[in-house]
């Protein structure tokens, strides 16, 4: 084990978020550039990227149950979590070289209908995505004690993760979404390949621990069982906020061309401002995102607790989006209104994850953070086979961000439901012990 991770220095928790940050960056991609693709190059109506993004959450809806089961059992490479962080960064980065060249594969598979090469295309990338997304965030929760720790854990991931996704939408914005593509394609390969061999995980988890006679062995976390009223309420609260920041994700596209452009602008013109556009909105969302988990909605939810931190970063979230529908007509007000947003966004990719690991079995904690998974992509799901078809019937595109503020402030009243188990264990009372 390296020092700085027996220490919990500030260091390994920056290499611990690097697996996660590969394919949150992969995801960032995805973001930015699948939707531009297939409306300015292979010119799909906004219906069909809807069908082409319900891969995603199918691959999900499998894909992180499936594994994260599957990592809890077995133990290859030195971890359990390991060697699928490594398999799913490989594919991931394969599977990004092929987004930009869909007509190429299409050509070379013999297949003449670009939906379904993009949505192949899609579904691989997301399967890839998913096979590691899981033991990432499962690997944070079994090499790091409950409480406070924990929660640096998750919001550590966050931040080094929200950088690397600014800085995709930056390169995005700045440099194209084809340079982003390439050069993503090398760093989800170094993320995923080099440090999960730098990380020890314990050979046991913690509720399958003993406690070894070596006075200098941390000792080990009181079994627990799963506490599923409070499990539901977070998965249902979890849910709720993802159906609006997926419905913004996937149709934001739509909400600017209409918006933000004077009527009768050219087509050619809207097509190529609208990429940038919705890149500087994503990167000042992920700004925001990056910079507070681990710098200010740590520190809160110490004085006021996770839950309540959590609950009213979504009400925010919502009432920026709810400002983007009344409001946002250029596109400075939408990157207001979107930094507003991030608040609500910076708490619900890192904040959730801690509140659901305290409230599960430690030894199945890769099955139960493939369940959480579930409350994500079920909603995006819905989105896209739903959602996708209101949208595409609505005259006002204003629409998208009065359901993205609705389910939001939905989000934030379930959240205050939940009961917010605060653990004042002290720091190496729930350590497991390392393997090697």
């Amino acid at each position: 084990m390296l020092s700085l991770q027996a220490r919990l220095s500030k260091s390994f928790y920056a290499l611990l978020s690097l697996p996660s940050t590969a394919m949150g960056f992969a995801l960032s991609i995805q973001i930015s550039a699948l939707s531009w693709i297939l409306t300015t190059r292979y010119k799909l109506d906004i219906h069909e990227v809807g069908l082409v993004w319900a891969a995603g959450p199918l691959a999900g809806i499998f894909g992180q149950v499936i594994i994260g089961l599957i990592s809890d059992k077995v133990w290859v490479w030195g971890g359990r979590r390991r060697p699928f962080i490594v398999v799913g960064g490989i594919l991931a980065s394969l599977m990004l070289l092929a987004l930009p060249n869909i007509d190429k594969v299409a050509g070379f598979l013999g297949v003449g209908n670009l939906l379904i090469v993009a949505t192949i295309v899609a579904l691989s990338l997301d399967l890839a995505i998913n096979i590691s997304f899981n033991p990432t965030r499962s690997i944070i929760a079994d090499v790091t004690p409950e409480g406070i720790e924990r929660t640096k854990g998750y919001t550590w991931m966050q931040t080094i993760s929200g950088f690397f996704g600014v800085l995709a939408y930056v390169v995005g914005a700045t440099l194209g979404n084809y340079v982003l593509i390439y050069a993503g394609a090398v760093i989800v390969l170094l993320f995923s390949v080099l440090p999960p061999f730098l990380i020890t995980e314990p050979r046991a988890l913690a509720n399958e621990a003993k406690p070894s006679a070596e006075p200098s062995a941390a000792p080990v976390a009181e079994v627990r069982s799963t506490d599923w009223s409070q499990l539901i309420r977070v998965y249902l609260a979890h849910g709720f906020s993802w159906i609006g920041v997926q419905t913004m994700f996937v149709f934001i596209i739509a909400f600017i061309q209409q918006k933000l452009f004077a009527a009768g602008t050219a087509t050619e013109l809207v097509d190529k401002e609208s990429g940038p556009i919705i890149a500087i909105a994503f990167a000042v969302l992920n700004t925001v995102g990056f910079i507070l988990p681990a710098f200010v909605l740590e520190p809160l939810s110490e004085k006021i607790g996770r839950v309540r931190t959590h609950a009213l970063a979504c009400a925010l979230m919502a009432l920026a989006y709810a400002l983007v529908a009344f409001q946002a007509r250029s596109p400075m007000a939408l990157y207001v209104c979107m930094a507003v947003a991030g608040i609500g966004w910076a708490s619900i990719v890192s904040i959730p994850f801690a509140i659901m690991s305290e409230l599960v079995d430690q030894r199945r904690m890769g099955f139960f953070m493939g369940i959480f998974n579930l409350s994500v992509v079920i909603p995006q799901l819905l989105v896209s086979l739903f959602v996708g078809k209101i949208i595409q019937g609505a005259a006002d595109k204003n629409v998208i961000f009065l359901v993205s503020a609705g389910s939001l402030a939905l989000s934030a009243a379930l959240w205050f439901v939940v009961r917010d188990r605060r653990s004042t264990a002290p720091k190496s009372a729930s350590l497991p012990s390392a393997g090697h």
